[in-house]
């Protein structure tokens, strides 16, 4: 996985496993911040029980670049908490033109609850042509507690 620290500036059916695209493979990441001991590559292999997590609290950008345009049918973002009762809320866009503009596709809050509300998963179906970045803000607590942000899987169908 390549990747490098950047300075802060519709729900469907899952795909099976065989249509994820390879992400590690096909992108380069950008990241506002990553605490070493959980690093992004984390997010892109979800059964693994870890996940990405930001070294410092704010809200953060995960960005990637893909070497070529591709075309996107399907996203999947998971995100866990088991500590703290927060609201989080995240906007996912994308770019087809090297990040000159970025298009929104969602944007979302939730609400975690510990321990009875720990999981959210949202699952969109899309149909994206050409997609050069695709880009994840994430507000891990609105009310602008010390929590980091983390995102526990990112997977994408084409």
């Amino acid at each position: 996985m390549r990747k490098r620290i950047i300075s802060q500036g519709m729900q469907g059916v899952p795909p099976t496993d065989q249509d994820w695209l390879d992400v590690e493979r096909f992108a380069q990441v950008e990241l506002t911040s990553e605490d070493p001991a959980h690093p992004f590559e984390s997010a892109l292999r979800p059964d693994t029980g870890s996940a990405w997590r930001a070294s410092s609290p704010g809200e953060q950008t995960i960005r990637l670049l893909f070497d070529e345009p591709v075309r996107i049918k399907h996203i999947r973002l998971e995100f866990h908490e088991e500590k703290y009762a927060r609201t989080q809320e995240f906007v996912l866009r994308w770019s087809p033109d090297d990040g000159q503009s970025y298009q929104e596709i969602v944007r979302q809050q939730y609400n975690f609850s510990p321990p009875e509300t720990i999981r959210e998963v949202e699952d969109y179906a899309v149909d994206l042509d050409r997609v050069t970045a695709l880009e994840i803000s994430i507000v891990a607590d609105i009310s602008g507690s010390d929590v980091r942000a983390s995102l526990a899987g990112l997977q994408l169908a084409t």
